[in-house]
């Protein structure tokens, strides 16, 4: 079974970051942007863009409730004499010199990070356009001392008009709910962007309106599926581009061996995905899906459940058992007093029994 509203109240209240921590990640990016703005770095400042999941709008509430990561591009015009290992250096000393962030701030090989202790990290990254009189966009990479091509803007676009493709943002659904389950499962290494390249390559122009994408579960399990087919199509490590700078390998520091257990997972999740999908008992279902997704799938369903049993014993007991109308209590007491009779049919097939793995 489907359960449309089910997966629709998993996505709200477990997958999807809250509002909460949407809101302050906004004002922080408010206040980054005005430090650096008000601060000594020498480049001029062209634009900001939103970088990564919070870009394409896929970022998860991290399922350990630890911190969740944003990254930030800032684009700016070259400075004479700088060298890529520059750009990073300057932007990590405006953050050391101010008094909010001087605590918080770390320098990697391609940007700097403001960490919000148990809460956030916001990556901060120079791009520095048409370096040289040539027309292009660079991050800077600050161990190797080079200019590196990138291509942001329009690898974003293309995953929009993925998602347009896959209709009611089928795709960006299914993207939250595999970062899910890679996070909740933990049996398979896959980098974000990685993830969302391999996935949107799974997607055409042939998709729009078509029955795949009808509701959240078919659209996850129409992408499983071609994501399994792909894998299958693919024994060894395949190459995955940036559909916009061919010389952007995704896959580039996977190795070989997380490849071959990334395959061999999506196909035992494929499996997993399809039995429930397919299964026709409404608890059996859940139970299922519940061995994809952990105990927070449909979590509301097991109080509803227990209420539901009780009923359902009373009712039993009033048209079997003569005694019944003198009863009063919960399904406890019903057992106690009239012993499995009291039971009601199916209790033995509920949905927070597991399915076996």
């Amino acid at each position: 079974m489907k359960h449309v509203d089910l997966f629709k109240d998993f996505l709200n209240d477990v997958v999807n970051l809250n509002l909460t921590r949407v809101t302050a990640l906004e004002d922080s990016i408010e206040a980054i942007k005005s430090a650096v703005k008000d601060s000594d770095w020498a480049p001029k400042i062209r634009s900001w863009m939103p970088q990564g999941s919070w870009a394409h709008k896929t970022i998860i509430k991290p399922v350990d409730q630890g911190e969740f990561d944003a990254d930030l591009l800032v684009f700016v015009d070259p400075v004479s004499g700088w060298s890529a290992e520059t750009y990073i250096e300057k932007l990590y000393e405006v953050f050391r010199a101010n008094g909010t962030y001087k605590d918080k701030v770390r320098r990697w090989s391609h940007c700097v990070t403001i960490t919000y202790a148990n809460d956030r990290k916001i990556d901060v990254a120079p791009c520095v356009v048409n370096r040289g009189g040539f027309v292009r966009l660079e991050v800077c990479n600050r161990n190797t001392g080079k200019f590196e091509a990138t291509e942001p803007v329009q690898y974003t676009e293309w995953l929009t008009e993925r998602n347009g493709y896959s209709g009611s943002n089928g795709f960006r659904k299914v993207t939250l709910l595999i970062k899910y389950l890679r996070d909740i499962k933990t049996t398979f290494t896959c980098s974000s962007v990685l993830l969302t390249t391999i996935l949107g390559s799974r997607i055409s122009n042939l998709d729009k309106d078509s029955d795949a994408f009808a509701d959240t579960p078919t659209a996850l399990k129409t992408m499983f599926g071609r994501l399994d087919d792909w894998c299958q199509l693919n024994p060894t490590k395949p190459n995955v581009n940036n559909p916009f700078l061919q010389s952007e390998d995704f896959a580039e520091s996977w190795t070989d061996e997380q490849y071959e257990n990334f395959r061999e997972r999506v196909s035992t999740y494929r499996g997993w995905i399809d039995e429930a999908y397919d299964e026709a008992d409404r608890n059996e279902s859940i139970a299922k899906w519940r061995r994809v997704f952990g105990d927070d799938f449909a979590k509301s369903v097991d109080a509803e459940d227990a209420k539901s049993i009780s009923k359902m014993a009373v009712a039993r007991l009033k048209e079997s058992v003569s005694t019944a109308a003198l009863f009063v209590g919960d399904l406890v007491e019903a057992v106690k007093q009239f012993g499995v009779q009291a039971l009601p049919l199916g209790f033995n097939k509920r949905p927070y029994m597991k399915a076996p793995m």
